[in-house]
């Protein structure tokens, strides 16, 4: 294994086998023996980046926190490291939907209300909005009814079923607000999960980040260092890489920062997901 850099990523859509395979053969072509290992959700993988079996993981920002964790416990911080991202995953947005002409102008007015969100372990549709909601003194399951989507966990919310199924819940009326991240917001719009003038923004979260590359413990510095160097030379201008990178979602790869967290790690603690050694402690999450 010291001689292939192996990476663990989650397989939430067919399109990752293609993706992956197309990011293999770019490495192996630029001299850097590379393989891949993909898993069902990321609980496992985060797990596999601490039993040796793969030297980086594409993680979920509720993936890195849980690694994070799990390195502070273990004293190995200094080798599992954020090292980069997509342009994409700097900066996002939630946002709070509402039907148009329900009479919820204020977030005041969610009071006593029914909110969609997505699966249990989505940052972007569960985690972060609630928790932003709680820091403005509407505490879920206090002040709201919180309705969960739960589509396929341990996705950690890559795989958006749980946010259309919220979407689709609002324009029938079963919830009266639904939450969602702002470019699936966009995407609901435009395919009609939420028809043209039927639904309104309430309000809107405050910024965060997405994935990451996360290093092991333990990972091969030699191959890692080639592997940095690569990710940072795939250009969207090369004919072979760049229908990976859309498949991927971005332009360009960005530095790691771990300063856009902070929301998803407060959501963490408040609603207890893992423990400060990165134990899973939510008591009703299947994955």
């Amino acid at each position: 294994m010291s001689q292939t850099l192996v990476l663990g990523a989650v397989a939430y859509a067919p399109k990752v086998v293609t993706i992956w395979e197309g990011f293999k053969e770019f490495f192996v072509r630029n001299g850097l023996p590379f393989d891949f290992i993909l898993y069902s959700n990321y609980e496992r993988q985060v797990e596999a980046q601490f039993s040796g079996e793969v030297h980086v993981a594409w993680n979920s920002p509720l993936a890195w926190l849980r690694a994070e964790r799990m390195a502070r416990a273990r004293g190995v911080s200094d080798q599992v490291r954020a090292i980069a991202m997509r342009d994409t995953d700097c900066d996002l947005t939630s946002v709070i939907v509402v039907r148009t002409g329900a009479g919820i102008n204020t977030l005041a007015d969610l009071r006593g209300k029914r909110i969609g969100v997505g699966a249990i372990d989505s940052p972007q549709a569960t985690l972060i909005p609630l928790q932003w909601l709680r820091e403005q003194g509407m505490a879920p399951d206090t002040a709201l009814t919180v309705v969960r989507h739960d589509v396929l966990g341990g996705k950690h919310g890559d795989h958006v079923g749980g946010e259309r199924d919220a979407a689709r819940a609002l324009i029938a009326g079963e919830v009266d607000a639904a939450v969602m991240i702002d470019g699936n917001h966009l995407q609901f719009t435009q395919e009609g999960t939420l028809p043209a003038g039927r639904s309104t923004v309430l309000a809107r979260t405050p910024a965060f980040d997405h994935c990451n590359f996360t290093t092991s413990p333990g990972a091969p510095a030699d191959l890692m260092a080639r592997f940095e160097t690569l990710i940072r030379a795939m250009s969207f201008d090369d004919p072979q890489v760049r229908p990976l990178l859309e498949l991927e979602g971005l332009r360009e790869w960005k530095d790691g920062r771990t300063s856009g967290y902070a929301w998803l790690d407060r959501a963490i603690d408040a609603s207890g997901f893992y423990d400060a050694q990165g134990n899973i402690t939510a008591h009703d999450y299947r994955y």
